[in-house]
């Protein structure tokens, strides 16, 4: 018991169910299957965003311009696709927002890897040009005709009820993706030795070079993948809300770190998982909706997430440095 309660997922997953019972004592509507599915769609797009912000942090980095090149892929494949491919398949669109999402990842990568920069300045500076030419040069105005193929699919479903209301509830098909993601990214963390070089830069560059790791080639791999799966969660959000936005998106890099420092990512990297960031999101999912529910402002909100990370971040030093205390 005591080694369970040292590790951080098992007490956020305890801290979590907890939380669901009380929020389910307040309102019992909250146990709907309704609300449950709707909880569900909310990680989707935040899940899949956060497991490649997962992949950063374990290498010991934070970018936080994977928001600014989510809505640029979003918005330009919806202006790519309207003009040269009207009819265009669903296929099409997430591979041109996932192409779009890997260059943009790309010029990340050559700063980091290339020039040794630091991602968190790089990701600011990248974050307010990327965000700035597509204003300035691709366009401000709300796309409400989407391509057929992406209305399709915004109404497509895998699962549906009727509650008591007699309101008719669905799961999105969506959710195969961040199924699909999340398989992917447990793979190459668990499996492959790309995914041990991850975590081994994030614990001690100097010796993941001295083992024989290409430093350079899987900092550029964390970029393109995260500024990839960033374009996959643009064209996603343009289809939850059937519309492209150019100012949508951006602004909620904060609750995506914060959901993967919650779920036990150690903000210095070396130290992550793929369970510990969904159960982050689904978390942070769950706080944003209980506060909806009791009538809490949206700028509280904005107070207990920051506060998560910083309870998050202060128990994951706090862990650590007993766990070192133990060992000498």
């Amino acid at each position: 018991m005591k080694k369970l309660l040292q590790q951080h997922e098992f007490v956020v997953t305890i801290v979590f169910f907890l939380v669901v019972i009380l929020i389910g004592a307040i309102n019992p509507a909250f146990f709907s299957i309704g609300n449950i599915f709707s909880l569900l769609k909310s990680m989707i797009i935040r899940g899949i965003l956060a497991l490649g912000v997962l992949i950063v942090i374990i290498s010991g980095n934070v970018d936080i311009s994977f928001t600014a090149i989510s809505a640029f892929a979003m918005y330009t494949t919806s202006k790519i696709m309207l003009a040269l491919f009207p009819e265009g398949g669903l296929l099409l669109a997430f591979a041109i927002g996932g192409l779009i999402g890997l260059l943009l990842g790309s010029i990340n990568a050559s700063f980091v890897a290339g020039m040794k920069l630091p991602a968190l300045i790089v990701s600011l500076g990248t974050s307010s040009a990327i965000r700035g030419f597509m204003l300035a040069f691709i366009g401000v105005k709300i796309i409400n005709n989407l391509p057929a193929s992406l209305i399709a699919y915004s109404r497509s479903y895998i699962a549906k009820f009727t509650d008591a209301s007699g309101k008719i509830v669905t799961l999105p098909s969506a959710i195969i993706m961040l199924i699909a993601v999340t398989i992917i990214v447990w793979f190459i963390l668990r499996y492959t030795m790309l995914g041990r070089g991850v975590y081994a830069l994030g614990g001690d560059p100097v010796s993941t070079e001295r083992a024989g790791f290409n430093i350079k080639a899987i900092q550029y791999f964390i970029y393109c993948f995260m500024g990839f799966l960033s374009g996959i969660a643009g064209v996603l959000h343009s289809v939850f809300m059937r519309n492209a936005n150019p100012f949508d998106i951006v602004g909620t890099e904060l609750i995506v770190i914060a959901s993967v420092v919650l779920g036990g990512a150690s903000i210095t990297g070396g130290k992550g998982t793929v369970y510990g960031t969904l159960l982050g999101v689904a978390f942070t999912v769950l706080i944003e909706n209980s506060l909806i529910i009791i009538g809490v402002p949206s700028y509280w909100q904005k107070v207990v997430i920051g506060l998560i990370i910083v309870v998050s971040t202060a128990a994951s030093a706090l862990r650590e440095k007993f766990a070192k205390l133990e060992i000498s």
